[in-house]
């Protein structure tokens, strides 16, 4: 393997610090990275390497706890690093980008910046000649707040990087229970087979925070949560669950299945988003046993009357064979009752209930992003019991990570994000063509709530979000699992 540099725009960020360095350092302590491995911390801060070190030290320490390094772990880590202070919009300080870079390795620049800053940063790593070895560019959501300035942004990056070297972060798809879901799906016959409109209900995708807009009402009040959470992290979910098998684990391969689920989701359109569309907004409730403010009640709130969304339930349809006729129910907000990620496949009941008397219950496959990675089936039984002769009772079946696991902890998103970046594996990577096709679907739905009217309705913080989501999967004779 090539040896690697990595160079992250934006070393002095939140993001840096809560989740980019403790993923470096985890893979470092396990031995994991290269050993040749050189690390390039940019930002605009005119400091010392020693004084950023110390600064980023006690940064990762409030965010990881009894994990954070201890002496020995934090010489070996600090090791690899450089320190190189820039204004990323000065073309000039990038002379000192250009000075540590060695064109005999690879170069791995991480934009770790507002999303405003990618075609600059771009721009001026051109003109500064820092693209004249092999280069890779990995970048954080969003790539762009719509189909035109997705589309801005991706021709930004193809005028001087490569489709082959581009790295478009959805931090869901480095999930380890994402990637089980690939292996529960075409690595087990007995569950491939029912994955199908014949036996398959309804899939529910539930991403739901307690946290509010954390100090970024101005950033959010432009965005709302079917642009932030819909368009990215729930639209990679859906493709995972109803995409073909692809023809190998080649980025290629996986991404083109996934552009098949985009396309053939049905478009919500004026005549139909009034029924598929619930669109809310936090007031004022309790979160964690704590009071909180309602969104328009919030530091930073300049537009009393803001009509953007921190909630969004979706009814759709995945038009294909494989599931005609199965609703996919999304769900996402903030401020919500709990923390959870999950996706629920619930199957359909049997034709012919012979067991008399007891309800027909259908079996449930659960799979778990958050906060407790795993996967779980119900299953039906019968109750050990001389009185009652076939007396039903349910099962879980719970499929632990943890078990014959490399160490006692679920690693984190960014450090198989990392690994793959480093070795040149875009298979959990996002391409331009879904990244502008789920686009192309979200502006619509957009569309059709601005002509229609699809106004956003209070909810409680704490809550589960309007009345209203739960008429929407209610109607259908169906509830959400959580």
């Amino acid at each position: 393997m090539e040896p690697v540099d990595l160079i992250i725009f934006g070393a002095s960020g939140d993001l840096s610090a809560r989740k980019l360095f403790p993923a470096l350092f985890h893979l470092d302590d396990a031995g994991l990275l290269p050993k040749d491995l050189r690390i390039a911390a940019v930002a605009r801060d005119d400091i010392s390497c020693d004084a950023f070190l110390a600064g980023l030290r006690e940064r990762m320490g409030n965010n990881m706890g009894s994990a954070a390094p201890n002496e020995q772990q934090w010489q070996a880590f600090s090791k690899r690093f450089t320190y190189i202070s820039a204004c990323f919009d000065q073309v000039g300080d990038y002379a000192r980008l250009k000075a540590w870079l060695d064109d005999e390795r690879v170069s791995l620049f991480y934009l770790a910046t507002p999303p405003s800053l990618f075609a600059v940063i771009c721009e001026h790593l051109n003109t500064g000649q820092c693209l004249t070895g092999d280069c890779r560019i990995v970048l954080e959501k969003p790539i762009g707040e719509s189909l035109s300035s997705s589309h801005q942004v991706n021709t930004t990056l193809a005028r001087y990087f490569d489709e082959s070297s581009i790295y478009r972060i959805d931090h869901y798809l480095g999930k380890e229970t994402v990637q089980n879901l690939l292996v529960l799906r075409f690595g087990n016959r007995f569950i491939n087979s029912q994955w199908d409109h014949s036996c398959v209900d309804h899939v529910q995708i539930t991403v739901g925070e307690t946290v509010g807009i954390e100090g970024r009402w101005s950033y959010y009040d432009n965005v709302g949560q079917l642009r932030d959470m819909v368009q990215n992290h729930l639209m990679q979910l859906l493709c995972l669950v109803a995409m073909e098998p692809p023809n190998s684990l080649e980025a290629d391969s996986i991404r083109d299945e996934k552009v098949k689920i985009v396309k053939a989701l049905r478009r919500i359109d004026t005549a139909s988003v009034a029924e598929h569309v619930v669109r809310g907004q936090y007031s004022r409730g309790w979160s964690n046993g704590n009071a909180v403010p309602g969104y328009l009640e919030e530091e930073g709130c300049v537009q009393t009357n803001s009509d953007t969304e921190t909630f969004v339930a979706i009814k759709a349809h995945v038009d294909n064979w494989r599931w005609a006729g199965v609703p996919f129910y999304l769900r996402t907000g903030k401020r919500m009752a709990e923390k959870v990620t999950e996706i629920i496949i619930q199957y359909k009941e049997l034709p012919h209930n012979i067991f008399g008397g007891g309800a027909n219950i259908p079996n449930r496959l659960i799979i778990r992003l958050q906060p407790n990675e795993g996967i779980e089936m119900t299953m039906v039984s019968k109750r050990q019991s001389l009185k009652d002769k076939l007396s039903l009772q349910t099962h879980t079946l719970n499929l632990d990570f943890r078990e014959g696991a490399d160490s006692d902890r679920i690693p984190d998103a960014y450090e198989r994000l990392f690994l793959d970046a480093i070795n040149g594996d875009q298979s959990l990577f996002v391409g331009r063509e879904e990244i502008e096709e789920s686009w192309r679907w979200c502006d619509g739905l957009l569309a059709a709530c601005a002509d229609q009217g699809v106004t956003v309705k209070p909810y409680h913080a704490g809550s589960w979000g309007p009345a209203k989501a739960e008429i929407l999967i209610e109607k259908d004779g169906r509830s959400w699992h959580v």
